[in-house]
């Protein structure tokens, strides 16, 4: 089987469902719970020493069976176990799976292409997956057994993320001007 290979464009090309799928230019409810996500990622990625955190960082999948495909989460960690700190040729461009991967839904999402990515996410050993949805104010966690849906008002943790704790709610808040 070949691998997958689209050519590099602004924003990023995926593979989904049999096909291109060129990713969105994120509005601003999307760019603050990306940024504000990745950086409390990054913050309990660093306070560990446990990997590295990355925006719109492409990986190449390969679940069991299948060909190797581009997919770009809008947030993705990735252990030093998994991806070793000192191999930066295999970190440009990883052919392994984020263990904790973020994805923010844009309203012009599909809901079978969210699902599929799931799907390949999981199935090349992604442990956690975060589906944040600026307009209900709401984060699913998926693991490979469970899902479930919270409110801005949670504290989002999971045994996958050991001392990892972030409110929901900041996600979604705007900042106030000083007065």
């Amino acid at each position: 089987m070949r691998d997958i290979v689209l050519p590099e464009a602004k924003p990023a090309l995926e593979w989904i469902g049999g096909r291109v799928v060129q990713k969105v230019s994120p509005q601003r409810k999307h760019a603050l719970a990306q940024t504000r996500f990745a950086i409390a990622l990054e913050a309990w990625a660093r306070a560990g020493g446990r990997g590295t955190v990355g925006t719109e960082w492409e990986f190449r999948l390969k679940p069991p069976e299948e060909v190797r495909r581009p997919l770009v989460p809008d947030v993705a960690f990735v252990s030093f176990d998994r991806l070793p700190y000192d191999d930066e040729a295999a970190a440009d461009v990883p052919h392994v799976a984020p263990e904790i991967v973020v994805e923010v839904l844009s309203p012009s999402d599909r809901q079978r292409d969210v699902d599929e990515k799931i799907r390949i996410y999981l199935a090349c050993g992604t442990n956690l997956i975060f589906l944040v949805d600026t307009e209900v104010q709401t984060v699913t966690l998926r693991d490979a057994f469970n899902t479930a849906c919270y409110s801005r008002e949670v504290v989002l943790e999971h045994p996958a993320m050991p001392d990892f704790a972030l409110h929901a709610s900041e996600l979604f808040e705007r900042i106030r001007p000083k007065p």
